[in-house]
């Protein structure tokens, strides 16, 4: 599988990389590809997700915390440069054998972190019973795109003040509140954030793909377009 790089380093909204997604998906010739990216603070919800039920977009504004809607389904997540997300696209149209190869390739990364994890029937990531990663998935014709966010460690005031679920929600995961639902990768390796993820790139990756700065300019102009959708906007 061919790891998915940018030419330079620049910090990007979060609209980026899922304008990246697709853009891979549709214009690269390679059966399986991944790359990872790291955002400034953010809050992302599902495709069919109120937005007045799961985010506290008062608290958010004030912070500065940018707000986007997804084309995957799924729940909402909070992002910061604490952890990192994962993005991997792939040929076929079977969906649950896309998540349950992903999945696996999840845990493969954390069993070489000497950590033992386990997944759920809701596709998430969990070290003993608390989530460490949560995937949500779409689907283009023939190519299937499937993320996730990979907690290593996050800003837990932000996220606890900028995602509320309903009480019943959490209450139908068993919890009383979102900090007892989640854990941090941190608290279980002795690796920084960078050693992980380049633990990640060389369990899961072969090679790679470095994006031309033209095809980045691509993906700039369908970021636009994302922007202008209903389904993709920024809050504001």
């Amino acid at each position: 599988m061919k790891y998915i790089s940018l030419p330079e380093e620049k910090e990007r909204r979060l609209s980026f990389y899922l304008a990246m997604e697709e853009w891979v998906a549709r214009h690269l010739d390679e059966p399986e590809c991944f790359f990872m990216w790291q955002v400034a603070p953010t809050v992302i919800f599902g495709r069919n997700q109120v937005v007045e039920n799961e985010v506290n977009v008062t608290y958010c504004r004030e912070k500065g915390i940018q707000m986007f809607r997804r084309k995957s389904g799924g729940g909402c997540v909070y992002a910061d440069m604490g952890n990192v997300m994962l993005s991997y696209v792939c040929d076929g149209d079977n969906v649950g054998f896309t998540f349950h190869k992903f999945i696996n390739m999840e845990l493969l990364v954390l069993r070489r972190l000497g950590v033992e994890a386990t997944s759920t029937s809701h596709n998430d990531v969990m070290i003993g019973e608390r989530k460490v990663s949560g995937t949500a998935f779409y689907h283009l014709p023939r190519r299937n795109i499937v993320h996730a966010t990979f907690l290593y460690d996050t800003d837990m005031e932000n996220m606890l003040h900028a995602i509320t679920p309903s009480r019943e929600k959490l209450k139908r995961k068993g919890v009383e509140s979102v900090h007892q639902r989640i854990t941090l990768l941190k608290d279980y390796t002795d690796l920084g954030l960078e050693d992980v993820k380049m633990l990640i790139r060389t369990t899961l990756c072969e090679g790679e793909r470095v994006l031309t700065l033209s095809e980045v300019a691509e993906i700039e102009q369908m970021e636009t377009t994302y922007l202008k959708e209903d389904f993709i906007q920024i809050v504001t």
